[in-house]
């Protein structure tokens, strides 16, 4: 790679590295945002309202200097003039129609589109050729205009309900779900957040310029090995064999998000460490997700599908935590003695170990560190809810 690829992907990856420190447990969705963003392809947070889906969209969208914003909110009344271009009332009073197109979709660089299944009928199809070809036809008919749209991150409570709605979803490659947080450490310290007057964070940024030139020339040049298309073609057929059926064009598209993944790291070569990436791309409900998790790390790192494997321990231990719920703390206490601490700490130390290995092999830790998060989330409920720990030193004691 170039002196200035190296640069650029060493920003993103400061940028990434300092949006996940912000963000309690949202590690994996900041970086595959930025996948998406480098491989130009459009993505869907999916999650309940207070996530921090709108928050991280504008943080991340924000870092990139010189790039033209565009933000909305949709619901089924919003006209395509709002959002591609108001009528310009001036020149309507000389006889002119004519659209305000600055400050509007159609002169953004990037956008973030929120609640997108709430498209209204009438901007439905303008808002499809803008996401798939970047294109906006005129109210008064003229020639379409070209938009310079590198990537949009869309958000959404709920999964499309119609089949307009479905037509969106399509388009929207890269789905990742966003979910409350799960460590009361993490939740303590969102709290003292609210109170607190910390320091200015470290702000690192990327040049609109350096980031086309990435999207364009850059990332499609990343090389895709043999034994990588293998393996993609391996995966597909194990999926179909699980009857999880993904269209060629979404498949066709995927490959660039492999080849971003590389970039990011900053090697001109596609590995297998980058198609844990498609966990978000291969699924069209969230059901569906963990299957497709544990079809791609069987294919490319069995120290990740261990850890899968372990994952389904500590959820069975929460389940019962959960049906605990207003037990005494005497009964409480008592399983945590004689079931729930050795579970947890034998789990913990074998994520460790897997950990260690799967680094030394080079392998991606990426499914590891998400389950050894989930292993102190839970070991956290365990000493907050079921031993009376206090929260705020919990953190201290895992």
């Amino acid at each position: 790679m170039s002196v200035e690829a190296q640069d650029t992907a060493k920003r993103l990856r400061a940028i990434g590295d300092e949006l996940a420190d912000r963000f309690y447990e949202r590690a994996d969705v900041v970086r595959t945002l930025v996948v998406a963003l480098l491989a130009g392809r459009h993505s869907l947070l999916l999650g309940p309202p207070g996530t921090a889906k709108s928050e991280l969209a504008r943080e991340l969208t924000g870092r990139i200097e010189g790039a033209a914003y565009w933000e909305i909110l949709l619901s089924k009344f919003t006209a395509p003039t709002r959002m591609f271009g108001p009528i310009d009332v001036a020149a309507l009073a000389r006889g002119e129609y004519r659209q305000v197109y600055e400050g509007r979709a159609t002169t953004a660089h990037v956008a973030f589109i929120d609640e997108i299944f709430k498209c209204s009928t009438a901007a439905l199809n303008e808002t499809l050729g803008y996401l798939n070809e970047r294109i906006y036809h005129p109210e008064n008919g003229g020639e379409p205009i070209r938009c310079p749209l590198i990537a949009a991150i869309t958000a959404s409570n709920e999964l499309p309900g119609e089949q307009d709605a479905a037509a969106l979803y399509d388009r929207l490659l890269v789905r990742i779900e966003v979910g409350y947080l799960e460590d009361p450490s993490n939740f303590a310290a969102l709290v003292r957040s609210a109170v607190s007057r910390p320091a200015a964070p470290t702000r690192t940024t990327v040049d609109l310029a350096a980031l086309r030139h990435a999207v364009s020339e850059g990332v499609p040049a990343v090389e895709v090995p043999d034994a990588v298309v293998d393996a993609v073609c391996t995966l597909r057929a194990a999926l179909r064999r699980r009857e999880l059926v993904a269209s060629d064009r979404r498949w066709r598209q995927a490959v660039g998000l492999l080849q971003a993944s590389a970039y990011l790291d900053g090697r001109e070569t596609v590995g297998e460490t980058d198609l844990p990436v498609l966990t978000h791309v291969l699924w069209d409900t969230p059901a569906q997700r963990p299957t497709v998790e544990r079809e791609v790390l069987h294919l490319v790192n069995p120290d990740a599908k261990e850890a899968l494997d372990l994952a389904d321990t500590i959820e069975e231990l929460e389940t019962q935590l959960d049906a605990m719920a207003g037990q005494s703390r005497e009964a409480l206490s008592e399983w945590v003695i004689k079931k729930a601490h050795h579970r947890l700490a034998t789990a913990g130390k074998r994520l460790e170990t897997l950990r260690r290995e799967a680094a030394k092999a080079g392998r991606s830790t990426t499914a590891i560190d998400r389950v050894s998060g989930r292993q102190r989330a839970v070991r956290a409920r365990v000493l907050t809810e079921a031993l009376g720990v206090d929260a705020s030193t919990v953190q201290a004691q895992l």
